[in-house]
């Protein structure tokens, strides 16, 4: 099941950006964080696909989304100038940010190369 993150559930749950200024992973598993906006055609064709990977993947990884009207702040931290915008963040090293509507191949072979998740 995908969650949907806010500024305050984002600095806990994958990286408190007031207080470091460089990147500490928060979480327990990798996740990937999608950058969205209910108005995006793409955004929507990514969505029950990242639903469903969601299941596949089901204690592996965590399947984030930010609603890039709604939560600003967010979406101006990460420098997202197009959405979708896919953030692929493993347990360790840096995050690897995606643009585009990918499809289910592209999205399960970055789970694999990114966040070592198969």
């Amino acid at each position: 099941m995908t969650e949907h993150l806010t500024a305050e559930t984002f600095k806990t749950k994958v990286f408190n950006y007031e207080d470091n200024k460089e990147w500490k992973f928060e979480g327990e598993k990798p996740c990937v964080i999608d950058f969205y906006a209910d108005w995006c055609g793409p955004c929507k064709m990514v969505a029950p696909i990242l639903e469903e990977l969601s299941e596949e993947y089901d204690g592996k990884l965590n399947i984030y989304k930010v609603n890039t009207e709604k939560e600003r702040e967010l979406s101006s931290v990460f420098g997202i100038q197009s959405i979708p915008s896919i953030l692929f963040v493993p347990k360790e090293g840096q995050p690897q940010m995606a643009m585009g509507a990918l499809p289910k191949d592209s999205l399960t072979k970055a789970f694999k190369d990114v966040l070592s998740v198969e």
